[in-house]
């Protein structure tokens, strides 16, 4: 064993507690001499598109950017469903193309580079277009970047199976995102100091480029990662894939109640915008909130991805539960705060509401994430992530057109709807097996 690999070696048991008992399951002996590379290099890609997730953020940063550009309300309103959809609705039709190539990282790191080239576009749209103009460009170029993020999913969980052991994904998962949470606090930080003007747009500019950027860097270092070949049996045509899901669907019970409880905790995302359209409201819309919404959001995922990692390792079917109460409770104390006394009604009481939001947000991806690795079939992993992601694509279409009545039955009477939906998703998540 070289000094490099001992020393990864060392420091993979001492992050995951693994001492001389690690076993590897589900994965191969010669797979398992690799972890340790595997999951820094894994956590590695992940903290830096998790920081440009953040810098382009449907939920936070884009709203902003639309709002010095002068579009439309309406505009922003289409982020998070057009991203959701966008990444889900197509996986059901690219999962039997994944399952024909023994090595499936490649899925992963060509979407990555062709999300650096959308916001590469997006950047510039930002830089010379303004009013409708400027919000159809960055729409459009929202909607590939999230196609693609649909088409990395199906490999990245796939790849995750084979080169991580379970019992070790949850940690790996919330180490990427305690990484991508410290590099996102440094970003905030940056955005506070050296954003004075709303309508200056070359930070704005300098702010999406850099999201660019950091998805080229972390496709290169996905690239690196010891992928053994795996089952390339199966592979169906789309129309044999929508029977096959089908015939899943009603087979599996299990799976059913997954993809509804998990349907229902979209309810998170979902609210986030109007968490943004409420603060404007009651706080301002001053630039500086941006950056401290930005800190907020480094803040939630430094202090809880660690203890998301572990919770969903222990029983990532109970994690789903919690995080659905806390999302509905987080949500209806966020549809109070207009009436709160005056003297709570600041942009800090408002940040920290956001990032329990943002927490709530991080732990459900993970949870649903990790539950799906550890129940899906081996051979037909790649399936059933497609067919859940697609069923929840359906959900958030449903769900944006919930939040389209916004102006008609107000911002408050939504934000109850979809606390109630996180109370019904609890009730269902109780009902799934343990994996």
């Amino acid at each position: 064993m070289s000094k490099k690999e001992e020393l990864a070696g060392k420091a993979y048991e001492l992050i995951t507690d693994d001492g001389e008992l690690r076993v590897c399951e589900q994965i191969s002996e010669s797979a398992c001499k690799e972890t340790p590379f595997n999951f820094f290099k894994n956590i590695s890609s992940g903290a830096l598109s998790k920081l440009a997730e953040q810098l382009v953020s449907p939920g936070t940063t884009l709203p902003w950017i639309l709002s010095a550009l002068g579009v439309p309300n309406a505009f922003s309103g289409a982020l998070v469903p057009i991203k959701d959809a966008g990444s889900l609705l197509p996986q059901l039709f690219v999962s039997a193309k994944i399952r024909s190539y023994p090595l499936r990282k490649w899925f992963w790191v060509i979407p990555a580079w062709i999300q650096a080239l959308a916001l590469l576009g997006m950047a510039f749209t930002v830089l010379k277009m303004e009013g409708e103009t400027a919000g159809w460009l960055i729409l459009m170029f929202l909607a590939l970047f999230s196609c693609c993020s649909g088409l990395a999913s199906i490999a990245f969980k796939d790849v995750a199976a084979k080169t991580i052991p379970k019992g070790k994904r949850g940690q790996m998962l919330g180490l990427r995102a305690t990484l991508g949470g410290l590099f996102t606090l440094l970003a905030g930080g940056i955005i506070l100091a050296d954003l004075p003007e709303i309508n200056d747009r070359n930070p704005l500019f300098i702010l999406v480029l850099s999201g660019s950027v950091l998805w080229v860097i972390s496709g290169f270092i996905f690239s690196l990662i010891t992928e053994e070949k795996g089952a390339t049996s199966g592979g169906r045509t789309p129309a044999a894939e929508i029977k096959t899901a089908w015939k899943f669907w009603k087979e599996d019970a299990n799976l059913r109640k997954f993809i509804i409880s998990r349907g229902l905790l979209m309810a998170i995302p979902l609210a986030q915008p109007f968490f943004v359209i409420l603060g404007k409201e009651e706080i301002g819309s001053e630039v500086s909130h941006l950056g401290i919404m930005v800190i907020a959001a480094g803040i939630a995922n430094v202090i809880s991805s660690p203890f998301w990692g572990r919770f969903a390792d222990k029983s990532s079917k109970k994690m789903m539960v919690f995080i659905a109460l806390l999302g509905a409770l987080n949500i209806l104390l966020m549809s109070l705060f207009p009436v709160w006394p005056e003297k709570l009604q600041n942009v800090y009481v408002f940040a920290f509401l956001f990032l329990v939001q943002v927490m709530a947000h991080g732990g459900a991806r993970l949870s649903r994430k990790t539950y799906l690795v550890d129940f899906a079939p081996k051979d037909e992993r790649p399936s059933y992530v497609s067919l859940a992601n697609t069923a929840i694509g359906i959900f958030t279409l449903i769900g944006a057109g919930l939040g389209a009545l916004a102006g008609i039955i107000g911002l408050q009477i939504t934000l109850w709807v979809f606390a109630g939906l996180l109370l019904l998703g609890s009730a269902i998540s109780i009902r799934l097996k343990e994996v």
